[in-house]
């Protein structure tokens, strides 16, 4: 009986011993905060913790772990640790706080009885909870977490203090001794561009990358080197310099260039030579679409220095020519971002944060093209622009420039040797020639005829007689002269167009006064930017303000300091087919209600829009005009021819750029104007005129 009092009097005195050393608030009679011995509580470290994580003082931080982890972690270490990771995930607005009423106790367990007996008698655990909360680069992270407070003997001492028995899970949970907390952007695929008909013009597709794994190359490494070199079009020097950089490691690939998916058998056997399927933008109609679609390329320094601030970073493929440059911005989309903790093999085990990646605007053009290709075959021997739009629409079917580069050679690596090759050719395949005007030559006359017919100044039946083939309308022009080809009377405006008669149209100019010719010459959009999404050169009457008899003359027949570029030609020659209205030209298709039906209503008169229509026709079916050689049978075009003459003075020969412009009357779903550099020695405009015929022939197969 006294053995079993006494057994339960232990067991009390234990219970009651365990309470003691378990439950450290103060006890109701004491005040919060340090015990009598003026000792910190287990809650007060803990708060001093979470505050100092809070204003990420990290030095107080450390000074609060256990002297345990001191031992393995010093003070520069675990500041540096909370600092990178934070850095790397771009966090901002940091709140550390504890959880109320979470506070647990629990007993320190211990394989081996004696130390878990010693952890008894010496050490107390408590729990604690907090929330940390962050804005980081892929988002808000918020996360509930727990810590361990130890009250340890202090050595030499009989006083026990609490410390925060610190482990990497109190970064984030599940965090492990090795495992990093990693950021993974997920690039946003770009938007691609496709032609009216849904076929892909700029698209995102892949193709092998051939790399080298260097620690294979073995003893033979300068002849393998050679090899690929001469395959791939590159130089040794060039592989090593891809070789010597700073991240190659032996065991790793190192791209070295892009190979087809048929080629990949030619490398078979050569050392060291590895594959890996490589994303790429890729340019189907090549050189056909290269002006207008362009092309990417990693992002310059100088670009960087500009566009940082919208997102964009080191490595980044950007827009450099074309389309892809002009919608950039759309394009791209938004890159995404992972923040997650990785293990030391770089296995992902949780997600903190995510943003998800955004793709990009995709685009679908007016431009046919079938229709593209079959005009660049046409004149990809030319130094030529071209530009096609359906009339009754502004749709723009065609818009190109030749000779042309390759944008492909830009996306798979373009080597110097072709670059230095393009930039050197004296016919300038980079210059994009729709982009810019040109003095558009006997192109221009039916704007002239238009502008005097509407204002009175002009009987298109009037038959007049023009002595010779020089004009000058008084003694003021001096030595000055306006020349014609052909002298025809009487002329009146059918005959003047068949045979482009340059003193006719010079007369029509001088006859409606500078002013009105000027006005008139608004009413074309001319001196206006054309209203798309692509930037083109202004048309001009002149630098200034258009004043003198003699550069209206020489503007009457499209010469002087009078250009325009192909596309305003072709809008032009448009609204003479739609009954003298100038549709809204358009590019791009989509639903915007915003986008007016026309850019000029009325730019001539019904009326006027009939004659020239009718006197057109004439100009190529005439077999006497120097336009008949556009004649389709079975079809019936309207146009002009024109030639533009860049010289120095009256009297001198230089460079000559020859036009067609035109449409079919009988079936009015394509205008179109073509300018061909260099056509002296080839004669002139007549150079041009097949060219249209066969590119009228191919538009009217699709229908």
């Amino acid at each position: 009986m006294k053995i079993r009092a006494l057994t339960l009097l232990c067991i009390i005195v234990v219970i009651l011993s365990g309470c003691s050393l378990w439950n450290d608030k103060p006890s109701p009679s004491s005040s919060p905060g340090p015990t009598a011995s003026g000792a910190p509580v287990a809650e007060d470290i803990a708060k001093a913790y979470l505050t100092a994580w809070h204003n990420r003082d990290f030095a107080s931080m450390y000074a609060l772990l256990m002297p345990q982890v001191k031992e393995k972690l010093t003070e520069s270490q675990f500041a540096e640790r909370y600092e990178k990771i934070y850095a790397g995930i771009g966090a901002a607005n940091l709140g550390v706080a504890e959880i109320p009423q979470a506070t647990q106790t629990a007993e320190a367990s211990g394989s081996n009885k004696d130390e878990q007996k010693k952890r008894v008698t010496e050490n107390v655990v408590r729990a604690f909870e907090y929330r940390v909360s962050m804005d980081t680069i892929a988002g808000p992270i918020e996360v509930e977490n727990k810590g361990m407070l130890r009250k340890i003997q202090m050595q030499d001492s009989e006083e026990k203090k609490w410390f925060v028995d610190w482990s990497p899970a109190m970064i984030f949970p599940g965090m492990e001794e090795g495992d990093k907390v990693r950021v993974q952007a997920v690039a946003a695929e770009r938007g691609e561009i496709v032609d009216r008909n849904g076929v892909g013009l700029a698209v995102n597709g892949s193709e092998p990358q051939l790399g080298i794994i260097p620690g294979k190359l073995g003893d033979d490494a300068d002849n393998v080197k050679a090899m690929l070199a001469r395959k791939l079009g590159t130089t040794v020097k060039e592989i090593d310099r891809k070789l010597g950089a700073s991240w190659v490691k032996p065991d790793l690939f190192v791209p070295i260039g892009l190979v087809k998916e048929s080629e990949i058998a030619d490398y078979k056997g050569i050392p060291a030579v590895a594959f890996q399927e490589q994303s790429l933008r890729m340019y189907p109609f090549g050189k056909a679409t290269a002006h207008l679609i362009g092309y990417v390329g990693e992002i310059s320094a100088e670009q960087l220095k500009q566009m940082k601030e919208k997102g964009y970073k080191s490595g980044d493929l950007v827009g450099k020519a074309g389309l892809e440059q002009v919608l950039e911005e759309k394009l791209r989309g938004t890159d995404g971002v992972v923040v997650s903790i990785a293990d030391a093999r770089g296995v992902r085990k949780s997600v903190l944060a995510e943003k998800e990646a955004k793709q990009g605007e995709s685009f679908q053009l007016t431009i046919d093209s079938e229709l593209q290709t079959a005009i660049y075959n046409e004149v990809k021997e030319d130094e030529a622009s071209v530009a096609a739009v359906e009339p009754d629409t502004g749709e723009i079917m065609a818009l190109l420039s030749s000779p042309a580069y390759d944008p492909n050679a830009f996306t798979r690596g373009l080597s110097s040797f072709q670059y230095d090759e393009w930039n050197k050719d004296p016919r300038k395949p980079l210059l994009n020639r729709f982009a810019r005007a040109y003095a558009p030559g006997s192109s221009f006359k039916p704007i002239t005829a238009a502008i005097a017919l509407d204002t009175k100044s002009l009987d298109p039946t009037e038959k007049k007689q023009i002595a010779g083939l020089k004009w000058t309308k008084d003694a003021s022009w001096g030595n000055y002269y306006v020349k014609r080809v052909h002298e025809v009377n009487p002329v009146d405006l059918n005959k003047a167009l068949v045979y482009s008669d340059n003193i006719y149209f010079a007369q029509a100019a001088v006859g409606t006064g500078n002013d009105k010719f000027t006005d008139g010459a608004s009413k074309f959009g001319i001196g206006e930017e054309i209203p798309i999404v692509y930037p083109i050169a202004k048309s001009q009457l002149a630098k200034g303000k258009l004043s003198g008899d003699i550069p209206l003359a020489d503007s009457g027949y499209g010469q002087g300091q009078v250009t325009m570029s192909t596309l305003h030609v072709a809008l032009v020659y448009a609204a003479i087919a739609n009954a003298g209205n100038m549709t809204y030209p358009k590019l791009t298709l989509f639903d915007d209600t915003t986008v007016p039906a026309l850019w000029k209503e009325q730019a001539m008169s019904q009326t006027t829009a009939a004659t020239l229509k009718s006197a057109l026709v004439q100009a190529v079916a005439n077999p006497a005009g120097v336009g008949h050689g556009a004649a389709v049978q079975g079809s019936s075009i309207a146009g002009k021819t024109g030639t533009a003459e860049l010289k120095a003075s009256k009297g001198t020969k230089g460079q000559e750029n020859g036009w067609f412009a035109g449409f079919d009357a009988n079936a009015p779903k394509l205008a179109l104007a073509i300018m061909i550099e260099n056509v002296q020695d080839r004669g002139g405009s007549k150079y041009v005129t097949p060219k249209a015929k066969r590119i009228f022939e191919q538009a009217m197969k699709q229908r």
